[in-house]
């Protein structure tokens, strides 16, 4: 059940939700002087859905940026650590380079291999979370389930289930943060009958820790990430693979070859490094790394510049440079099939390097030519008892199957947030999803969100982009603190331009060309929902500046005056033992 309570909003001229003035006939209450200094900043208590890397990082930011507030982080698991914490199949890793794959604040150099493994990314946020005492703002095995934003009060009013006793309790938060990312909710593959299945039915996202593939004859459903790391890490164990492949995909090199090849900044010191043939670094790289700060950061910002510059390939214009690296991936997909016209056929595209994820696969196309390996491009027409059925109507039996298939990407949340406009959930099931920046939407006051549509989520690194936004995120509360606001959403007119731009960019790049794609919500053509319009470093610049003038507000003074913050005629900044009242000395003599 959803509820949405009447829309109060006091201002000069009482505003209606999309934006227009409306003179109403509402009294203006009468205006008294706020008894407090300039820069007072109210408490304010903040809800985070998440303990991901995201929600982690957002604990330590608004540690360094409010000051009066309380956090509390609601998360469904047992433990933190988000994807990493889920992902358990065999062969799962990042496939962004470990050293670029942390906290900028949070260096490791004793990574194990130029890719890390899920579980030493979850040990990773997991040490995070304990050394720097974060537990206390953790509560594990705790989920929203329901979000209703109250007009009057400037209040999230939350219903949130506790997991181990399956009771419902209610919270309210002057903030929602929504860090629950977007490949999280894991979804069965549509084929029907799928629940049939006599044997083993698992998905990578949730992995039974005890299964045992070995000497089983296995389908793998999906050529995705998850897919083509798992296939060539379970090939060797099991009797036979049968490999469904429904789209092409582009396969690149092993990243450190096509770094070499491509002649980027990374190639150079690339050849410092001690590697192994697995990628895994030497134990005397790491404790170079270890004992010399300098090299390491120089070598995580040469990584960092050189991923950073791939932005040039996606564009559909992007002359040598895209056909160069198209030219290149082509060749070495051929070698790798053994020239094979069959598979070669079925595993390159013929769709833009780019239209879906590149992916470096290390095995993959090779394990593809095993003897017990066989790759499937009919269709399949349902799930039956002993395994699949085809579309020719013939059917593979199986021991297991398993779906490397995805998750939903729809951005309509999990539970009903319902706000000015209705329920989220329905807005984003009806029409393209549409945000402000990929953290916040129009008519949703006092949220923001971690990777929301057309977010930057293909663009590398996570954690750092994380750090951007929840700097872009405090700055916004910080701001609602000190300036007397008491509830603040992007504007429709705003987020209506930002997407207008959004749509007229998309098609230059090869993420809107035909091919069905995660990036376009699972579909062969549509609009591109899940990536930003530009490159990676476009998007820290753009979020470098907050637009207040795109955003729409309601006040906690009774007369709505937006300059109430402005208070007693003091400042903090002259006021109390710490205070330093000629600070702008300081900063003039440091410039000298």
């Amino acid at each position: 059940m959803t509820r949405l309570r009447p829309p109060h909003v006091l201002s000069h001229e009482v505003k209606n939700f999309n934006g227009a003035n409306i003179h109403g006939t509402l009294e203006k209450a009468s205006y008294a002087i706020r008894e407090q200094p300039l820069g007072s900043a109210k408490h304010v208590r903040i809800v985070g859905i998440g303990a991901g890397a995201s929600g982690i990082n957002m604990i330590r930011t608004l540690r360094k940026t409010l000051v009066n507030y309380e956090h509390v982080i609601y998360e469904k698991n047992e433990k933190v650590g988000g994807t990493w914490f889920e992902n358990r199949y065999p062969g799962c890793r990042c496939d962004v380079p470990s050293h670029n794959y942390q906290f900028s604040w949070r260096p490791n150099p004793e990574w194990s291999n130029f890719f890390s493994p899920a579980a030493e990314i979850e040990q990773y946020l997991t040490r995070i979370c304990e050394e720097g005492h974060m537990m206390d703002t953790i509560k594990t095995r705790h989920q929203v389930v329901g979000a209703w934003w109250d007009e009057a009060r400037g209040l999230w009013d939350l219903s949130v289930r506790n997991l181990e006793t399956g009771k419902e309790f209610k919270d309210q938060a002057n903030f929602l943060v929504d860090a629950s990312g977007i490949l999280n909710n894991w979804k069965w593959p549509d084929i029907p009958n799928i629940n049939s299945f006599q044997g083993d039915l698992i998905h990578t996202a949730s992995w039974p820790k005890n299964f045992d593939y070995a000497n089983k004859t296995v389908a793998v459903i999906g050529n995705g990430s998850s897919g083509i790391q798992l296939l060539p890490t379970i090939q060797p164990d099991v009797k036979k693979l049968y490999h469904f492949v429904r789209t092409p995909t582009w396969v690149i090199p092993p990243r450190i070859m096509t770094m070499m090849i491509m002649g980027g900044p990374a190639k150079h010191i690339l050849g410092e490094i001690e590697f192994d043939g697995n990628e895994n670094f030497s134990p005397q790289q790491i404790e170079k790394f270890k004992a010399d700060p300098e090299f390491y950061h120089k070598f995580i910002k040469t990584i960092e510049q050189d991923s950073n510059g791939a932005f040039h390939v996606v564009l559909r214009n992007g002359g040598p440079i895209q056909a160069a690296a198209t030219g290149q991936v082509v060749q070495y997909m051929t070698a790798a099939l053994g020239g094979d016209e069959r598979l070669c056929k079925a595993l390159i595209p013929q769709f833009p390097l780019g239209a879906r994820r590149i992916t470096p696969a290390p095995g993959y196309l090779e394990a593809l030519r095993a003897p017990n390996t066989e790759v499937i491009t009919e269709g399949i027409a349902a799930v039956v008892p002993e395994g699949i059925q085809l579309e020719s109507g013939e059917i593979i039996k199986l021991d297991a199957i398993i779906c490397a298939t995805g998750f939903d990407n729809s951005f309509a949340p999990r539970f009903p947030i319902v706000a000015r406009h209705g329920n989220v959930q329905d807005a984003m099931k009806a029409d393209t999803p549409k945000g402000y920046m990929s953290c916040a939407l129009a008519g949703v006051p006092n949220y923001f969100t971690f990777f929301g549509p057309n977010a930057p989520i293909g663009h590398g690194s996570v954690f750092t982009l994380s750090e951007h936004i929840a700097r872009y995120i405090a700055g916004a509360i910080s701001k609602c603190q000190s300036e007397g606001i008491k509830a603040m959403a992007p504007s429709d007119a705003a987020v209506a331009d930002y997407n207008a731009h959004v749509a007229a960019f998309m098609p230059r790049t090869a993420w809107a060309a035909p091919c069905k794609s995660w990036f376009k919500g699972g579909r062969e053509d549509g609009p591109v929902t899940a990536l930003h319009p530009g490159s990676r470093v476009h998007f820290f610049h753009m979020l470098e500046r907050f637009r207040a003038e795109d955003w729409v507000y309601a006040y906690d003074d009774p007369a709505a005056n937006r300059f109430a913050y402005l208070g007693n005629g003091f400042s903090t900044r002259e006021l109390g033992p710490e205070a330093d009242p000629t600070w702008y000395l300081d900063e003039a003599w440091a410039a000298l």
